[in-house]
């Protein structure tokens, strides 16, 4: 990290929200300290940075940011080369949408799945339903290069963290879904995005 970038990232190594925001981060090749974070023993600072004591948590010298699309957004803001979000506002309307969509139909349903205080059935049920629903919209990913998008944004930032976690969650997309699958392998071998991955992921999808 740079003398002049005061940037820390206090981050859950095995957590979906964390990866996402070190998936923008990497996006756009921000220098930033990586601070990985046991959620059963918070560090000190980070509770005092932040009330709720949750990751992942972005401190920029005197400002404490938390929530994954609140961070995500401000590092669009403040680092806006390259862009992840269109430039225009119905095109940004659009991006934000997908992403409350996202947050509320899939990683509701991976939330769940990855709980260990969830039961059996709750898990159950959760994970057919989001194999159902990936499976019933990978035909739009036939259609662009990105998620909905030619370009990359913010939408691919949130989406992709769920589907690395797939084997993790027990989940295997069928054949028909081939559309999103190339998606995933595209995706996944960008630089970003391998740089992005901690430890704990990386051991996700070994085999």
């Amino acid at each position: 990290m740079g003398a002049t970038n005061r940037l820390a990232c206090y981050s859950d190594p095995a957590d979906h929200y964390s990866h996402r925001v070190r998936l923008v981060l990497a996006e756009k090749g921000i220098g930033v300290q990586i601070i990985d974070v046991d959620p059963a023993r918070l560090p000190p600072k980070l509770v005092e940075a932040n009330p709720y004591g949750s990751v992942p948590t972005l401190v920029d010298r005197d400002l404490a940011l938390y929530e994954s699309t609140v961070v995500m957004e401000y590092l669009e803001e403040r680092y806006p080369h390259p862009p992840l979000m269109p430039v225009y506002p119905v095109a940004r309307g659009n991006s934000r949408l997908l992403i409350h969509r996202i947050q509320r139909d899939w990683c509701a349903l991976a939330d769940t799945v990855l709980d260990p205080r969830s039961t059996e059935a709750a898990r159950a049920e959760a994970r057919k339903a989001l194999r159902e629903s990936l499976t019933g919209v990978s035909p739009v990913f036939a259609e662009f290069a990105c998620f909905m998008s030619e370009e990359q944004s913010l939408v691919d930032c949130c989406l992709l963290p769920i589907l690395w976690r797939l084997p993790l969650m027990g989940i295997e997309l069928p054949r028909q879904a081939k559309p999103l699958l190339e998606y995933m392998e595209r995706q996944f071998a960008r630089e970003p995005f391998q740089a992005s991955l901690s430890s704990a992921e990386r051991e996700m999808r070994k085999f």
